[in-house]
């Protein structure tokens, strides 16, 4: 890769951000694009996010994917924020205008959608109910999607019912709150269940919730990525359920971002999956 006087600059922001795949994905896409750019992590301290935004503009910076714990602070810093990012608020997607002025976008919902799109081709958000796991930025975000899809009712399961109510009344009647032990109700007849937690990162053999109650042809996602394959993921499997996983949400994310970014859509002919897997020494 070339950098000269030209280059445009992008990158992910976090704390941690050192595990993250984006950097792979970005630069192989502006590599087979030949494009003058170049896409690096920036590790962040969290009181210092702010200022670091303010630095950046009117730079040779285009645009920052923002990771946590940032996504909330990411929206509030902004000037400008589009409808999707409201409705998530939150932002993963911080785009430098011309004008000095930040621009905050979520695609986390294109991309968990993009990724039932590409590993459950037959996955209808309009079909039925979908029942989420969690309650935090990941599952309001997730939510938003689905309702803006046509998802008849979303369903958020939580151990603290409160936090699961709170995002309801904030989404509007068609979100539903439950306990996380209502497995009956929480999961009867959905056409999907997705993991919102960051509990696959943390401990990989973490037992969420029974998936038994769910129907056979209720879809499994899980948003973590690494590792590929988490306990949640497994134990959709073992019941013969139809599983997606958070590598292709990470994916279905960065497309629209690079775009954004970058003026030009992702060549489809470069396999970033075989690539980021590669990076994480996962078999595919």
């Amino acid at each position: 890769m070339k950098i000269t006087g030209r280059t445009r600059l992008a990158g992910v922001v976090g704390h941690p951000v050192t595990q993250s795949l984006s950097p792979i994905l970005h630069n192989a896409w502006l590599e087979a694009a030949g494009l003058d750019g170049v896409y690096v992590p920036f590790s962040v301290n969290p009181d210092r996010f702010r200022g670091f935004l303010d630095s950046l503009r009117g730079s040779s910076v285009v645009g920052l994917n923002v990771t946590v714990p940032f996504k909330q602070l990411a929206l509030a810093a902004a000037e400008q924020a589009t409808p999707r990012a409201l409705a998530a608020q939150a932002a993963n997607v911080i785009v430098f205008q011309e004008d000095g002025t930040l621009l905050a976008d979520n695609t986390d919902g294109e991309g968990l959608l993009w990724a039932f799109e590409t590993q459950a081709p037959d996955f209808d958000p309009a079909a039925g109910p979908v029942a989420i796991i969690g309650a935090g930025g990941g599952a309001m975000g997730a939510a938003a999607a689905l309702l803006a899809a046509g998802c008849p009712e979303v369903r958020v399961l939580n151990r603290t019912v409160s936090r699961a109510q709170a995002l309801a009344d904030q989404l509007g009647r068609q979100v539903r709150a439950h306990d996380l032990s209502e497995t009956g109700p929480g999961l009867a007849d959905v056409i999907a269940v997705i993991n919102a937690t960051s509990a696959g990162l943390s401990d990989p053999s973490a037992q969420l919730v029974s998936l038994e109650a769910s129907p056979e042809c209720a879809v499994i996602m899980d948003m973590t990525y690494k590792p590929l394959r988490t306990n949640f993921l497994m134990q959709g499997e073992a019941l013969g359920r139809r599983t997606v996983d958070g590598l292709g949400m990470l994916i279905g994310q960065a497309r629209p971002a690079f775009e954004a970014f970058f003026g030009q859509t992702p060549s489809d002919q470069l396999n970033v999956r075989a690539l980021a897997l590669d990076a994480m020494e996962t078999p595919s």
